[in-house]
């Protein structure tokens, strides 16, 4: 199904489990304001039950789900079904997320399943060898980073350089329309505008903005990192 492409820059805001309901729905119209703003495109994925809400109060973000199993219409007890997603307002997906892995088999299936549906995908990979494979299976963003820093403040464009620069070299050579990420450790704006100059196309956070005291403000002040260091380097 054609459909038109996610343009850079990304940010990604992963709600996981720390916020759902009334709260999701607060955060995520606020995100949309920002987006029409500050010409960001971002991926908001709130509990997939909060997907209707969270579409219907928004026009701007959009709105992914945290999984999708590659399932058809029918069978499948407790799967999530692709044509479910859409017909409840999101527009992608995310794949693979290290909290929620699935395998290479799996995840070729559920992107040709997304595709056939009309939804994005964005893949998590957590190397760049693992960001060059998952190319080859067309996904539209690829969103690499190192486990081991997921959740504790320490970027990945701080102490992982070198690891950014070979991903997004690896996606590109592979498929250079592919949008490529990393987010994890991103815990404010200034770990937000070090990515963004290292030559990605987008970041995002999840504990750094859901965890903060003022979770919109934190989310202002990154996204507004992200359209400072984009215009100067684009």
């Amino acid at each position: 199904m054609t459909r038109a492409r996610i343009t850079a820059p990304v940010f990604e805001i992963g709600l996981k489990g720390y916020a759902w309901g009334a709260d999701a729905v607060r955060l995520a119209v606020a995100a949309d304001g920002l987006a029409e703003a500050l010409g960001i495109s971002i991926v908001f994925n709130p509990q997939t039950v909060d997907i209707p809400a969270v579409a219907a109060a928004t026009s701007r973000i959009l709105v992914f789900a945290q999984h999708m199993d590659p399932v058809a219409p029918g069978r499948g007890v407790g799967a999530v079904l692709a044509e479910a997603l859409r017909d409840a307002g999101a527009v992608g997906t995310l794949l693979n997320h290290s909290e929620k892995p699935v395998t290479l088999g799996a995840m070729a299936r559920t992107i040709a399943r997304a595709q056939d549906v009309g939804l994005f995908t964005l893949v998590f990979a957590d190397s760049p060898a693992e960001a060059a494979a998952l190319a080859h299976l067309g996904p539209d963003i690829i969103l690499a980073e190192p486990p081991e820093l997921i959740a504790t403040g320490v970027s990945a464009g701080n102490v992982m350089a070198g690891f950014v620069s070979e991903t997004v070299a690896a996606v590109k050579a592979v498929d250079p329309e592919i949008l490529v990420m990393s987010g994890a450790g991103v815990n404010g704006p200034e770990d937000v505008e070090r990515m963004i100059r290292l030559g990605l196309d987008g970041t995002g956070s999840s504990s750094g903005i859901l965890k903060a005291a003022d979770p919109v403000a934190a989310m202002r002040a990154m996204l507004e990192a992200e359209a400072r260091a984009w215009a100067a380097t684009h």
